[in-house]
């Protein structure tokens, strides 16, 4: 008993019959056919060529730039400060923590921190804030900082940075 091996079916098979059919209509498809022109084409076409005086000398004349009517800075929110403190925080005991640990941490207890002085459950951290805590990565926060804590009417209290020289900034 041999095994004899089975040709090995092709996708498709096509006849001659069918691929010179399917050549014709390719063929045919790119013959040109003439175009028609519609009349709203031909208005389209024309109506480039009949420009008025005053179009054609605006496009000439030199235009001047317009002064803005609106300042293009958007404008911050002016605070209506109620209460401004100024601290300075030794974070020592933030470097207890585990070493991953140690930014979030200072953000945590810099939160708690102001919110119990100020008396308010609404803090947030400033983006200078936030970036003199993160300016040396999530392991090494800074030992010291000093920060403006403000409070405007509606209860918001927001950390900005200390004015002058903190000792976040000293170490280079």
């Amino acid at each position: 008993m041999s095994k004899e091996k089975k040709p090995k079916k092709k996708a498709k098979t096509t006849s001659k019959k069918e691929a010179v059919k399917a050549s014709k209509k390719k063929d045919d498809s790119l013959v040109e056919k003439p175009e028609e022109v519609s009349p709203a084409k031909e208005e389209v076409e024309e109506k480039p060529e009949e420009i008025s005086e005053e179009a054609k000398e605006a496009i000439e004349a030199p235009q001047a730039p317009e002064a803005p009517s609106e300042p293009e800075e958007p404008e911050e929110e002016e605070l209506e400060i109620v209460e401004e403190k100024f601290y300075d925080l030794n974070l020592r005991r933030i470097w207890n923590a585990p070493r991953e640990k140690r930014t979030p941490r200072a953000v945590r207890f810099l939160r708690e921190f102001v919110a119990q002085r100020m008396k308010t459950t609404e803090v947030s951290l400033s983006e200078e804030t936030n970036s003199m805590l993160w300016q040396r990565g999530i392991s090494k926060p800074p030992r010291k900082i000093r920060i403006r804590v403000v409070k405007d009417k509606e209860g918001r209290v927001i950390v900005f940075p200390g004015e002058g020289k903190s000792r976040a900034s000293d170490s280079v």
